[in-house]
């Protein structure tokens, strides 16, 4: 597996992340202004979303995949040419590999977060924090309508999701863990430049990065209803970069983005929804206090994420190739 199948001189691959950013940032500035114009705020985490704010959010997630697919073509490899299959490569679009267990790529995702998920809540039931309606809501016609309707709209924001994580898992994250090293040489080492260090550096700066382009949702309290955004910016840093680290190594075990895909969709919608569906129907919801983005979330994050790391699966090496 490669990170990066041509390595771009330190001046390109610089160059290339500001303009990516840049204009990834911008992408989502433009969708949301509608919104932002119009003084939009979200103050409940039952509240649906409308005909607008999905068009803005759908648009808003196209921009990553958008900005990473210009760099590629006009800044990487715009004096050497290269066709579609060289893009695709340089930003993992490839099926699963192994292709034999391409299916089990694929899977691992909706179980691995499921299971954070219902661990998350019962963190947050045992700690007070979520208001679990008991077993009762766990009824297995109710469950099976849950899994059948989260999964058909799964489906249906697939393409979304893709926009997005082109961007982090496809673009950025490699190329943050090749920062600083020296031009040349195909076939992209993702663990040399700087070891440990630099693989440290990669999480935190994706993981970053990508939670502060929702800043202009995050001011119309899309991810935390009510809260202000002096404490919504630094709980959805902590997320992301928690949550980061599972999306890669799904990434990094399958030489292909889209086990981070389905991580990703499973993560923003069925994820959210679990909340909602097996909690009291009167009790006031906070995703701050228990959902993966809040601390109960954290918690069982940290552990898995602390797992990864101890057994060495969230080193690009594990898997070959660099």
């Amino acid at each position: 597996m490669t990170l990066l199948t041509q390595s771009p001189s330190s001046a390109v691959r610089r160059r290339g992340l500001l303009v990516y950013l840049a204009l990834a940032y911008a992408g989502m500035w433009a969708a949301m202004t509608p919104l932002l114009a119009d003084g939009y705020q979200r103050a409940d985490a039952r509240e649906e979303t409308g005909g607008l704010e999905e068009l803005c959010i759908g648009s808003a997630m196209l921009a990553p995949a958008l900005a990473a697919l210009f760099v590629v073509r006009f800044i990487e490899r715009g004096r050497r040419g290269g066709g579609s299959d060289g893009v695709r490569e340089a930003l993992a679009l490839s099926r699963p590999r192994p292709r034999d267990r391409a299916v089990r790529a694929c899977l691992l995702p909706l179980v691995v977060l499921g299971g954070l998920t219902a661990a998350t809540l019962v963190v947050g039931t045992l700690l007070g924090s979520y208001p679990f309606a008991g077993f009762g809501s766990l009824d297995a016609g109710r469950v099976g309508s849950w899994a059948v309707q989260g999964l058909i709209g799964m489906v249906l924001s697939l393409p979304l999701f893709f926009g997005e994580e082109i961007g982090w898992q496809g673009f950025l994250f490699p190329r943050l863990l090749r920062l600083g090293e020296g031009g040349g040489g195909a076939g992209g080492g993702g663990a040399s430049g700087g070891g440990t260090a630099a693989l440290v550096r990669a999480y935190l700066l994706t993981g970053t990065a990508f939670a502060l382009w929702h800043m202009p949702t995050l001011l119309m309290g899309g991810q935390y209803p009510g809260r202000p955004w002096y404490l919504a910016v630094p709980a959805l840093t902590v997320s992301c970069v928690l949550v980061l680290p599972v999306f890669t190594w799904m990434r990094l075990r399958s030489a292909s983005v889209v086990p981070a895909v389905l991580a990703h969709t499973f993560t923003s919608s069925m994820s959210v929804s679990m909340v909602r569906e097996f909690a009291d129907p009167g009790a006031e919801l906070d995703p701050l206090t228990m959902s993966l983005a809040g601390w109960p979330g954290w918690i069982v994050l940290g552990a898995f994420v602390a797992f990864l790391g101890l057994t060495g699966r969230l080193r690009p090496g594990r898997y070959g190739g660099e």
